[in-house]
C-alpha cells in the first residue's frame, strides 16, 4: 500500500518562504510522475506543480515563485515555496500518478495534506 506524508507546512509571514516534502513509502515512485495540488476554503483542488520524466511545469499563479524538485533515491518530492502571499494560503497535497500529472482525476495517490498558512 502506498503511502504519501507530507511535511514542512505552517504559518509565514507574506513574502516569506516555506519547503515542503512529500515521502513515500510502500513502493518505488521513481517512474510516476509526481506533484502538487492545493486547495483553499472555499474552492477547488487546483494543480500547482507536477515533475515527471519529461521535466517540470507549474502553475501559472505561481511561475517564478515555486519550485518542484525530486530525491528518487529518497523516494520524495519537494516544493520550495518563495514570496508567499494571502492567496498560497491552502491545504497543500501530494499526488502521484502513471498518466497526467497535472489532472486530478488521473491521481492515483494522495498524500493527507499539510497545511500552509500565509499572513498579511
Amino acid at each position: 500500500q502506498v503511502q504519501l506524508v507530507e511535511s514542512g507546512g505552517g504559518l509565514v509571514q507574506a513574502g516569506g518562504s516555506l519547503n515542503l516534502s512529500c515521502a513515500a513509502s510502500g513502493r518505488t515512485l521513481s517512474n510516476y510522475g509526481m506533484g502538487w495540488f492545493r486547495q483553499a476554503p472555499g474552492k477547488e483542488r487546483e494543480f500547482v506543480a507536477g515533475i515527471n520524466w519529461a521535466g517540470t511545469i507549474t502553475a501559472d499563479s505561481v511561475e517564478g515563485r515555486f519550485t518542484i524538485s525530486r530525491d528518487n533515491a529518497k523516494n520524495s518530492v519537494f516544493l520550495q515555496m518563495n514570496s508567499l502571499n494571502a492567496e498560497d494560503t491552502a491545504v497543500y497535497y501530494c499526488a502521484a500518478t502513471m498518466s497526467n500529472i497535472q489532472s486530478i482525476r488521473a491521481v492515483e495517490y494522495w498524500g493527507q495534506g499539510t497545511q500552509v498558512t500565509v499572513s498579511s
